[in-house]
């Protein structure tokens, strides 16, 4: 199927698949935005899976497969890299867009797993045209690199990726429509990447026969994926869809807005949705930040309400906070309120989700970070540089804690006294509604307010 030849647009209505909607619980209107509001790994994948229930088209606009979504589903644990958590509910289209890079090796793994656990894909799966291919000579240089500048970067090859697409080097899936073009394009860019990682880094060439023979029996299975993502957004808004914008990373991984350069090579934030899935921002509606009850983030980069010692061993512990991408043990720091309000104020957020509200019970009391104390005195709004951010320390509030299990509460009313004093006082501090509060990793543990 070749979709970006205009005579077969007439085709695309059979990728929207027809909804009983006297079937689908309230949960979205019209196009809502999921955006993770600290530094990834955040809990999104349950979130969009949850919401995904009300969705006739869910679409990812960023990242790559550095990307790890869990989804529990009953007893069943799914983790996606690339496709949107989305899939895992039958009656949603997923859609990758043109900001997403793809690694159509990880992608046809993702797709081959999902398929023995009869999870189809068929029909229900589409790659833009224009996303741009992680080939094997990206992850050569992203590893070259790391070794000499470490960052903390996964070496899945994201970053070079994303800067040959800046430098108008790179290779997109729609070269993967002709055989004769790709084996051009792959001539030429392996010929100036094995030179940049022999002069530069010291290391091996790449075979070019053996890339490009491998890369072409790739695309002969990657065409039935590939599409017009922003065709389709665009005929699904006209007829009324409700679509599910699905964010990876974080917003303070981004490229523009985050801890540069301890980030991402993607624009997370919530104005990356319009860019990398093509349509205009007119569209996003509702923005739902996803956010822990506490923080984590993994790689290099100053973290003000870090947790050090046996605390921080113990709250991992509690949380499984190892990357579902790399295994990689996540940082862990208490909640930061002026990281909040500057994710809020660069997303637009209109709601939060709160997961991992259960892994504070036992905790007493619970400090929570209402600003930072730096060399030139008190900072209430988060600083633009990491040099600043290194000099600041949390100013702590305590909050007080509670000691019940709460994995089984269905409902709001059902917490503790001081569970629901600690997601009030969120709300009041940041000025956003908590609209689903999530106490523990399955589906059914969530409480919609």
């Amino acid at each position: 199927m070749r979709f970006l030849n205009r005579s077969h647009e007439h085709e695309y209505h059979r990728y929207l698949l027809p909804i009983d909607r006297s079937l689908l619980p309230g949960g979205i209107v019209s196009v809502t935005v999921i955006v993770g509001a600290q530094w990834g790994d955040e809990g999104k994948g349950k979130i969009v899976d949850l919401l995904a229930g009300s969705a006739d088209v869910v679409a990812r606009w960023g990242g790559g497969p550095n990307a790890g979504h869990t989804v529990v589903v009953g007893n069943e644990k799914y983790i996606l890299h690339h496709i949107p958590s989305g899939i895992l509910n039958p009656n949603s289209l997923c859609l990758l867009g043109a900001g997403v890079v793809i690694d159509p090796w990880k992608f046809l793994e993702e797709v081959d797993a999902l398929q023995l656990r009869a999870i189809s894909v068929n029909k229900r799966l589409i790659v833009d045209g224009r996303t741009h291919v992680i080939l094997p000579y990206h992850r050569s240089i992203d590893k070259a690199q790391e070794r000499s500048n470490a960052i903390g970067t996964t070496g899945r090859g994201i970053g070079p990726c994303y800067t040959d697409k800046s430098s108008r080097h790179g290779i997109r899936l729609a070269d993967f429509l002709d055989e004769k073009r790709l084996r051009e394009r792959l001539k030429c860019e392996l010929d100036a990447h094995n030179e940049v990682l022999v002069k530069l880094y010291g290391d091996e060439p790449l075979d070019v026969e053996a890339v490009t023979a491998e890369t072409i029996n790739v695309a002969e299975r990657m065409r039935p994926f590939i599409g017009d993502v922003s065709l389709l957004l665009d005929k699904s808004l006209t007829d009324g869809k409700r679509i599910l914008l699905e964010g990876a990373q974080g917003a303070l991984l981004d490229i523009n807005f985050g801890t540069y350069p301890y980030v991402t090579s993607s624009e997370p934030i919530a104005g990356g949705a319009s860019s990398g899935l093509g349509i205009g921002p007119r569209h996003l509606q509702h923005v739902i930040g996803i956010a822990k009850a506490y923080v984590t983030r993994v790689g290099n980069g100053p973290f003000p309400t870090e947790i050090d010692g046996e605390m921080g061993t113990d709250l991992r512990k509690r949380g499984n906070e190892f990357g579902s991408t790399t295994g990689r043990a996540r940082r862990c720091g208490w909640w930061d309120n002026v990281l909040a309000k500057y994710t809020v104020r660069v997303n637009g957020l209109t709601g939060w989700a709160l997961t991992k509200l259960d892994v504070l019970t036992g905790i007493d009391p619970i400090p929570v970070c209402v600003a930072y104390e730096s060399p030139n005195g008190r900072i209430e709004h988060f600083p633009m540089t990491v040099e600043v951010l290194k000099e600041c320390k949390p100013v702590f509030e305590m909050l007080p804690g509670w000691s019940e299990d709460i994995s089984n509460v269905t409902h709001y009313n059902g917490l503790p006294a001081n569970a629901k004093h600690y997601i009030e006082a969120i709300e009041k501090m940041t000025g956003v509604p908590v609209k689903y509060i999530s106490v523990g990793e399955k589906r059914e543990q969530t409480i919609n307010r």
